[in-house]
C-alpha cells in the first residue's frame, strides 16, 4: 500500500509531467514551423497521446480513497491534459471523416496540371502526378465540388480570381493570362503546412470554365482542408460575380 507521502510524490510528479506535456504541444508546433516536419509531428503525437494515457491516471487517481486529501490538485493537473487530448480526439475523427487524401480538384477528368509548383515544392514534398485511386476517394467523399461554370469571359474570370487569391492571402507565384492559368501557394495559420493551388480558366460557348486544384505538399491526408479552400474561393468568387463592375 502506498504510504501518503508516496501518494503526494506521485500526485506530484504527475502534475510536472502534465505541464510538460502542455508545454510540449507549442513546442511541437514550432518544430514543424521551422521545417522540422517529421520531427514536430512526432513531438505533437507524443504530447497528445501521453495526454490521453495520463488523464486516464488521473480519472484513476481520483477514484481512489487514498488520493483523496490531492484530489483538487489532481483535478488541476488533469485539465491541463485536456489540450492534448482534445486535439488527439480532433484528429482521430478526421481521421475517420475525410478520406487520406491531399490532392483535391474541380475537374476529376481533366484536372488542372501545374507548369511552376514543382521548383516550388522541394524534393521531399509530395509527388503532383494524379492517380486514379485519389480521383474515386474524392468522387466519394466530395460529390459536390465542380467546375464553376460562368458567362463571364475568360478576361473576367481571370481578373476576379487573381482578386479573390489574393482577399485569401495566397502567394501567387505563377499567372499566364494567355494560358489561364495561376499558381498559388497558401500557407495553414498554425502549422505553416504549404498547399499548392492552381486555378484555370478557359471558354465554351456560354463564357467560361473556372477550375481549381489544390494539393498539400506534406502530409497523407488533409483532413479536409484542400477541399474547403477551393469551397471557400468558389463561394468568394461567385459573390464578386454578382457585383456590378
Amino acid at each position: 500500500m502506498n504510504t501518503p507521502a508516496h501518494s503526494s510524490r506521485l500526485v506530484n510528479w504527475t502534475g510536472y509531467l502534465a505541464i510538460a506535456l502542455l508545454l510540449l504541444l507549442p513546442v511541437a508546433v514550432l518544430t514543424v514551423r521551422a521545417g522540422a516536419v517529421e520531427q514536430g509531428l512526432l513531438l505533437y503525437a507524443i504530447s497528445c497521446l501521453a495526454a490521453t494515457a495520463l488523464l486516464i491516471l488521473f480519472i484513476v487517481l481520483l477514484l481512489l480513497p487514498r488520493f483523496a486529501p490531492w484530489r483538487s490538485t489532481v483535478l488541476r493537473s488533469a485539465t491541463l491534459t485536456l489540450p492534448g487530448v482534445i486535439l488527439l480526439a480532433l484528429l482521430v475523427r478526421g481521421g475517420e471523416q475525410y478520406p487520406a487524401i491531399h490532392d483535391i480538384s474541380t475537374d476529376l477528368l481533366d484536372p488542372p496540371v501545374f507548369r511552376e509548383a514543382e521548383a516550388q515544392r522541394g524534393p521531399d514534398a509530395n509527388p503532383l502526378e494524379i492517380k486514379t485511386e485519389t480521383l474515386d476517394l474524392q468522387r466519394a467523399a466530395y460529390p459536390d465540388l465542380a467546375t464553376l461554370v460562368t458567362p463571364l469571359t475568360i478576361e473576367s474570370v481571370y481578373e476576379r480570381a487573381l482578386l479573390v487569391a489574393e482577399d485569401m492571402g495566397w502567394d501567387i507565384y505563377y499567372q499566364n493570362l494567355g494560358q489561364g492559368v495561376i499558381e498559388a501557394v497558401d500557407t495553414t495559420a498554425i502549422m505553416a503546412f504549404k498547399d499548392d493551388i492552381v486555378i484555370r480558366v478557359r471558354s465554351n460557348a456560354s463564357g467560361s470554365l473556372l477550375d481549381l486544384r489544390s494539393v498539400s505538399r506534406v502530409g497523407v491526408s488533409d483532413l479536409g482542408a484542400n477541399a474547403r479552400r477551393i469551397t471557400e474561393f468558389l463561394r468568394r468568387f461567385e459573390a464578386l460575380a454578382e457585383v456590378p463592375r
